[in-house]
């Protein structure tokens, strides 16, 4: 019940935006497969997801963007209903609005009102073991920060855009390493993170973001303990 569940919410219609549209290149070697096998569907959904939270904590959402988040549907699961109020606020949100409300969340006058970072939520510091953890397995999955990308490779947003490589097969490495990178490097903060931008003083379209990625994080957990 509960497996058919989970690949019912991955797999539903309204999700209208393809990873390999929304990627941004963040990543240098490693970022691309010689793969000819076929993906499985449920996980280039999965994909899909992870890659558009990736776009949107990457940067703030230009208008084409935004024309493509407000045709989201919505349906009856907790992840329709995240996307549907997606969509609500991107019909509602203006670039120019959005880039303030981005810099005030994440960047600030020294310091945005979130730091999106694994080695943050984990241990209240910045450039700690929680980054040379991720440095050390994307050193091991054949993955290295692009040439000209500044944020530190913890930031929620190249994690995500991780494991939509992984599970899209996009990268090398393949989707049967994706389980054990969401369990060490997501798994342990991501939900308090969306948790946290779902009710941030400065949030308005980023509540919508902060949601789907609070529910979409949640299904991941739970289908990270079913049975192979």
């Amino acid at each position: 019940m509960l497996a058919s569940s989970a690949a019912r919410l991955w797999v539903a219609e309204g999700l209208v935006l393809m990873a390999e549209q929304l990627a941004v290149a963040r990543l240098g070697p490693g970022a691309e497969s010689s793969r000819d096998a076929a993906v499985d569907p449920v996980d280039v959904m999965r994909a899909r997801h992870w890659s558009l939270l990736s776009t949107l904590l990457f940067r703030p959402p230009g208008q084409e963007l935004l024309e493509q988040l407000s045709s989201l549907e919505a349906d009856e699961t907790p992840l329709g209903a995240a996307r549907g109020m997606l969509a609500a606020s991107a019909r509602e949100a203006n670039e120019a609005a959005l880039a303030r409300e981005f810099h005030d969340l994440f960047i600030g006058l020294g310091r945005g009102e979130l730091l999106p970072y694994a080695s943050y939520y984990l241990t209240g510091f910045l450039h700690e073991k929680p980054l040379a953890k991720v440095r050390a397995d994307m050193e091991r999955l054949g993955l290295a920060r692009a040439d000209g990308v500044g944020e530190p490779e913890d930031h929620i947003a190249t994690l995500a855009e991780i494991m939509a490589g992984l599970l899209s097969g996009a990268f090398e490495a393949g989707a049967e390493e994706a389980p054990r990178f969401f369990a060490r490097h997501i798994a342990p903060w991501a939900g308090t993170f969306f948790r946290d931008l779902e009710t941030a003083e400065h949030a308005r379209f980023y509540r919508a973001v902060g949601r789907l990625g609070r529910v979409f994080v949640e299904i991941e957990a739970e289908a990270a303990t079913l049975p192979a």
